[in-house]
């Protein structure tokens, strides 16, 4: 697998496009910038193809349309990332259940 250029995630358009204003990238709370930042890395060091992810953002986009669901755009891409490497098997289904219980419980903070 080749590295994904920046210019191909910088370029994304369509329902996949990054939230920008005046041309930067929107965060609007710091895990945001984490799972972009993790998803890129993991394309970067060949984990997967950026396409690959780019088709999956884009089918969850329209699924979550489909059922009117009212998720941001990062909740979309972390649904879209998480189903990715599931299906890859670079995280198992319950290690991940499992880390999601913690921080929606409080048991493990998301500041580092």
């Amino acid at each position: 697998m080749e590295a994904v250029p920046s210019r191909e995630i910088a370029d994304m358009g369509g329902p996949a496009a990054l939230p920008r204003k005046n041309g930067e990238l929107v965060f609007d709370e710091a895990w945001q910038g984490r799972i972009f930042g993790l998803t890129v890395a993991m394309s970067h060091a060949a984990r997967f193809e950026w396409r690959e992810f780019q088709a999956r953002l884009i089918d969850e986009i329209a699924r979550a349309e489909r059922l009117g669901d009212q998720s941001s755009y990062y909740e979309r891409w972390l649904q879209a990332f998480e189903r990715l490497l599931a299906d890859k098997g670079l995280v198992e289904g319950k290690a991940l259940a499992e880390r999601t219980r913690d921080f929606e419980s409080g048991h493990r903070d998301d500041v580092f």
